[in-house]
């Protein structure tokens, strides 16, 4: 009988919910004022994003180099890097590597 009754009740939540939101009026039509500040924002977020990323990979790659700095320093072997230093992400031939290492090496 409790699950009948949270069932209704359920149905009834979902009911006035879509009811209240169908009569909700659309949104008013942006004044150029508002495009255009909507614009610097998207532009002023974007250039922030770029830059923390930036940031980001910088701090990576530092974290990186000093781990395989102190593991040679400690006399342990060190295992080839896994991946790509953040600098070779944005090389000219667009794949990530630089043009001489995208080439695989024949044996």
């Amino acid at each position: 009988m409790t699950t009948l009754r949270a069932m209704i009740a359920a149905l009834l939540v979902i009911a006035t919910f879509g009811i209240a939101v169908a009569k909700l009026p659309p949104p008013a039509p942006l004044t150029d004022a508002q495009k255009t500040a909507a614009e610097e924002k998207k532009a002023k977020d974007g250039a922030a994003a770029d830059a923390a990323k930036a940031a980001l990979a910088k701090a990576e790659d530092r974290v990186a180099a000093r781990y395989f700095a102190d593991m040679k320093a400690k006399g342990k072997a060190v295992p080839a890097a896994q991946m790509q230093p953040a600098s070779m992400a944005a090389a000219p031939n667009g794949k990530g590597t630089p043009a001489a290492v995208s080439a695989p090496a024949k044996k």
